[in-house]
């Protein structure tokens, strides 16, 4: 008889200590559908006790310099560094995302949030003006708000918590994080390296549960003064109507539905590849993917070959293939939320070229509960369609043409989104031209997803609220206060 497999039980980290919960709720490991974890089902009463012990540590962290702080934060990113497989191993089993990806992209990308910060926070400057005629001196300084509270999604569980986290103690603040609980090994597994790094109990405190207990107690708090939320829309909307008795600072970074505009002078050799990393990396389960694709009609029917031929070659396999490009979509109720969109589409008379329904996927005896599918092209779609209006944050993405720059642009405009939006052409004006106009908080053109951490990150209508970024995030995290001085 086979013995029974240990499960990992993670516990809540709060004022320097591991402690246990009263319940807890199952975590699954996508590849195989198999529970392997436990996280603490937390409420009001853990919310509490980390309040107590961020309101606690906050004064003398925030009386450290900028200098201090950022040590800090240089030796939790060297510690990251250290412990990159263990950790990269841990997040592709927890959220089923390849290895690869994981080792590539989310853990040094959460060491890199860590030293980034640490640099910006040294750099910041303040105003100041004279008034000559009052004999008055003028400048702004700027001062932590106090205890913040963190929200992060489960698409890139390290690497996001550690954009939040990161400029948040950089500023002078103490935090409060809640993890997704789909997805909360590798925030229990940081706790582990913040007393080694020199992080003083009570000021990062990690809370892990559901958004209906955990989430809105925190964004309820009255001693909680700001939230920064990264996730779905609704969530969005009532983490906005819970903090609005106390006139919260709020950042909501939130979905996207994001349009690659591919015009008839575009260097296909390089479009097609990066396309489908767009519209693909990581299960698409990133707010940045390429959802909708408006190709120009000269060139429609080439891209339109050569794009499904490619994405066919786009390996879905188990996440520790190093072959694989694609892993397990984070769990069976996302994945039947992505598989209905597809349906229907097919309802709506489209026609699905590749993927879903239309070709075989292989895998392991072992991996066949697994959350997979394959990526899926789908064409002949009007724009009304629920699949070119809603968020689907899977690996769907359709591909439609068009005639003239005016109308790809109305086009690519008329969802209620505005996250990003990528622009193919050989032709700078128009780049520049098609740039502007788009409602897109970023528009990449001739590539995707290359990032610089000073400039703003963030969404147009219904993609959030706020942005993050160095400034940005400063700005956010701390207070402004006009001091004048007569003379």
């Amino acid at each position: 008889m086979a013995s029974p497999v240990e499960l990992l039980m993670l516990e809540n980290f709060i004022d320097g200590k591991f402690l246990p919960c009263n319940s807890y709720i199952d975590s699954y490991d996508p590849s195989t559908g198999e529970v392997y974890c436990k996280v603490p089902n937390s409420g009001k009463e853990e919310i509490e006790a980390a309040v107590q012990a961020a309101r606690g540590a906050f004064p003398a962290w925030s009386s450290q310099s900028p200098q201090e702080r950022a040590q800090v934060l240089s030796r939790l990113a060297d510690l990251l560094e250290q412990s990159l497989e263990e950790l990269a191993q841990a997040e592709s089993k927890d959220q089923g995302k390849t290895l690869a990806m994981a080792r590539a992209v989310d853990i040094p990308r959460a060491a890199q949030n860590f030293r980034f910060f640490a640099s910006s926070i040294l750099h910041h400057t303040t105003e100041c003006t004279h008034t000559d005629s009052l004999g008055c001196l003028h400048y702004t300084v700027r001062t932590p708000v106090g205890i913040a509270g963190l929200i992060t999604p489960w698409n890139l569980p390290l690497y996001l918590l550690t954009w939040k986290i990161a400029p948040a103690i950089a500023a002078g603040n103490t935090v409060i994080a809640k993890p997704s609980e789909l997805t909360s090994v590798t925030a229990w597994m940081l706790c582990k390296l913040l007393d080694k790094a020199g992080v003083p109990p009570g000021v990062i405190n990690i809370v892990f549960g559901t958004g209906p207990r955990v989430g809105e107690a925190l964004a309820s708090h009255p001693e909680v003064p700001l939230i920064s939320f990264t996730g779905s829309q609704p969530t969005a909307e009532r983490i906005t109507q819970l903090s609005a008795p106390h006139c919260k600072k709020l950042s909501l970074e939130l979905g996207g539905k994001n349009p690659a505009i591919i015009f008839e002078d575009a260097n296909l050799e390089e479009c097609i590849p990066t396309t489908i990393r767009s519209s693909f990396a990581n299960q698409g389960e990133i707010c940045l993917c390429t959802s909708r694709i408006f190709v120009q009609k000269n060139i429609y029917n080439e891209f339109l070959k050569r794009f499904v031929e490619a994405t066919r070659k786009w390996k879905v396999d188990i996440p520790s293939d190093p072959s694989a490009c694609m892993g397990a979509l984070i769990s069976k109720a996302h994945l039947e939320k992505v598989r209905s969109y597809i349906k229907r589409a097919h309802a709506e008379g489209a026609h699905i070229l590749c993927g879903e329904g239309v070709d075989t996927l292989n895998l392991p005896p072992r991996n066949q509960a697994g959350y997979f599918m394959l990526p899926t092209v789908i064409t002949d779609i009007k724009d009304e369609s629920c699949c070119m209006k809603e968020e689907i944050f899977g690996p769907v993405t359709c591909v439609v043409p068009f005639n003239s720059e005016e109308e790809v642009i109305r086009r690519a405009n008329s969802v209620k989104y505005g996250l990003a939006a990528t622009v193919w052409s050989s032709d700078v004006g128009r780049v520049h031209r098609v740039a502007k106009r788009l409602q897109a908080g970023l528009v990449w053109t001739n590539c995707w997803l290359i990032r610089e951490l000073n400039l703003p990150f963030g969404g147009m209508k219904s993609s959030g609220i706020g942005r993050e970024g160095a400034k940005d995030s400063y700005d956010f995290f701390t207070e402004i206060k006009t001091v004048t001085v007569k003379h």
